[in-house]
């Protein structure tokens, strides 16, 4: 059954091919452990989901089945980004490219007749504003690649367009140099523009700001750190 509160709705991945260890996997269970010590009111949950075509796409249509979250972010690394890469839109289409279990998708879109590009229903600008605001690195993107990342943010926003609820949800891009693939639990490489802390930080104000809240307290509580080697 639904949560009688407001449901956040956290999502982090797990590896796939080139990338063995995922800070997703690690970091958003922090950041949902955080949020929870910090903003009342909410069913706070936390999902790292398969980074598979079908098992991935199927789990999160389970999860607002049975969930009706109210904001919904979901999170991944890309080579790409140089700090928090805030996705403006999804593009319905996917490539070619094998999963974690070594299987490619079924065809080349995420939903047959649907539209080419579907928009961010999160705060995007704003976002990368206070993200800003607070020393963090952030950027608008406007291409979400065309990898399962991609698709989990099209397949969402295009579930949240039929639900009798008003849905907030969109798509941040991680450095993949969070994680040292050789040794994760030790966090961040030396090149990465990122810290752990920062990421907790950032994904704290990235849920205020879907919130339309404000955040009284500037740092986070050292608590999300007690199981992770900074």
């Amino acid at each position: 059954m639904p949560s009688s509160r407001p449901v956040l709705l956290l999502t982090g991945f797990g590896p796939f091919p080139r990338v063995p260890a995922n800070a997703t996997s690690l970091l958003v269970p922090k950041i949902a452990e955080a949020a929870d010590n910090t903003f009342a009111g909410l069913s706070i949950v936390c999902e790292i989901i398969p980074t598979e075509w079908q098992a991935g796409l199927r789990r999160v249509e389970e999860l607002y089945a049975n969930l009706r979250p109210t904001v919904d972010i979901h999170f991944g690394v890309s080579s790409r980004a140089s700090g928090f890469a805030v996705e403006a839109r999804a593009r319905n289409c996917c490539a070619a490219s094998p999963d974690a279990a070594g299987c490619l998708p079924a065809t080349d879109c995420i939903a047959s007749g649907a539209p080419e590009y579907l928009p961010s229903a999160l705060p995007v600008t704003l976002i990368v504003e206070r993200l800003r605001r607070r020393g963090i690195r952030a950027q608008l993107s406007r291409d979400a690649g065309n990898y399962l990342c991609n698709a989990l943010m099209y397949r969402t926003l295009d579930l949240a367009r039929g639900k009798e609820w008003p849905v907030r949800n969109g798509f941040v891009h991680l450095p993949a140099s969070l994680v040292d693939p050789r040794n994760p639990e030790r966090g961040p490489l030396a090149s990465s523009p990122l810290s752990w802390r920062q990421v907790i930080e950032g994904g704290l104000e990235i849920i205020a700001a879907s919130l339309g809240r404000q955040r009284s307290r500037p740092q986070v509580s050292p608590s999300p750190f007690a199981s992770v080697g900074v």
